[in-house]
């Protein structure tokens, strides 16, 4: 009798997202226009050019040295940055961006082992049978709910509403008016219309229906306040004198805001991560937060991604239930997660 063959983890594994969220655009007008949209115009990027104070720490011989000391402050530090503001007469910011839900969430795009694409297929189908997607769906509606996707945008608002339309043949279908200041960043228990987006981000996950949502986020924060889009990561670390300090991303002259950092924000839905979890962090194989160098999900614990779903596929091992959300919450993320070929 053949030995039956082990089930091993496929070389070449990827996952389509299913969350696909465009560009942020960022617009200018007055609060009690918000439904007047011819009112809005495009913010574009500035650059200003500031003569700034030397701040940064001094290493033990330059600050014991007062000459030292005061030739460094006397020196100009002179930067070129680009910046967004509102206008003048302008008190609200207008934040506008679209999301696609997708179908066939857990059915890889790529995998060459038949047997692992079965075994995997069979898995998420129990999952689906049992959870359904309305719990990630839930946590994703809250998030468009609270505005996260605004960033330091949200901080200090006045006030903040957010629009979503759900968009039928290039028309409001179903809209829901949501005031995010009202929704906590740390809760996501939601309330009545928060579900109802999140059944209809159901369906789109599940195939049922075809979703597409037209995101609207009015903050107000005063005439003339600086705003935030995303900030550019440049290449070049050349020091060369002149060179732009800090470089804003924009869409055809008009401030934006990476797809990227949206997605992120919609995807904050991560507090399996521990037993008592400070805050929500998105979705990621290892929980990585960038901005504090941390990384929430350790291989060496047996809580990150690969380990959860090897144990899961390979041997068997469900794991905790909200586990289990959380890796259906990585394959909606999308991703390329083979396991390289042994030389």
């Amino acid at each position: 009798m053949a030995k039956e063959k082990k089930l091993e983890t496929a070389s070449v594994l990827a996952f389509e997202r299913k969350l696909d969220v465009s560009d942020a655009l960022f617009y200018a007008g007055k609060w009690d226009d918000i439904k007047n949209g011819e009112t809005w115009k495009g913010l574009t990027v500035q650059t200003k050019s500031v003569r700034g104070t030397i701040s940064n720490r001094l290493g033990s011989k330059t600050g014991d040295n007062a000459d030292k000391v005061n030739a460094m402050v006397d020196s100009p530090n002179l930067q070129t940055v680009d910046v967004v503001t509102l206008p003048a007469d302008a008190d609200t910011l207008k934040v506008r961006f679209t999301m696609r839900v997708l179908g066939g969430a857990g059915t890889p795009s790529a995998c060459n082992k038949p047997d692992y694409k079965q075994k995997l297929t069979e898995t998420v189908d129990g999952y689906v049978k049992e959870f359904g997607f309305k719990t990630l769906a839930d946590r994703y509606a809250v998030n468009l709910a609270n505005g996260r996707f605004l960033w330091r945008n949200r901080v200090g608002a006045e006030q903040v509403t957010v629009f979503v339309n759900h968009m039928v043949n290039g028309k409001s279908a179903t809209e829901w008016k949501f005031s995010s200041l009202d929704y906590r960043l740390d809760d996501f228990a939601g309330d009545a219309e928060t579900a109802k987006l999140g059944s209809l981000i159901a369906d789109g996950l599940s195939g049922k229906s075809y979703v597409l949502l037209d995101v609207s986020a009015y903050v107000r924060i005063g005439d003339g306040q600086e705003v935030f889009p995303s900030q550019e990561l440049i290449l070049d670390k050349s020091n060369a004198k002149g060179k732009k300090s800090r470089t804003l991303y924009s869409v055809d002259g008009t401030a934006g805001m990476h797809s990227q950092k949206i997605g992120n924000a919609v995807r904050t839905i991560d507090t399996w991560y521990d037993d008592f979890p400070e805050f929500p962090i998105a979705v990621e194989p290892y929980g990585s937060v960038t901005s504090q160098g941390c990384a929430y999900r350790q291989p060496a614990d047996k809580i990150d991604f690969y380990n959860l779903l090897d144990g899961w596929i390979l041997k068997d091992k469900k794991p905790s239930v909200e586990n289990q959300h959380f890796v259906m919450a990585v394959l909606i993320r999308g991703g390329v997660f083979g396991d390289a070929e042994k030389e």
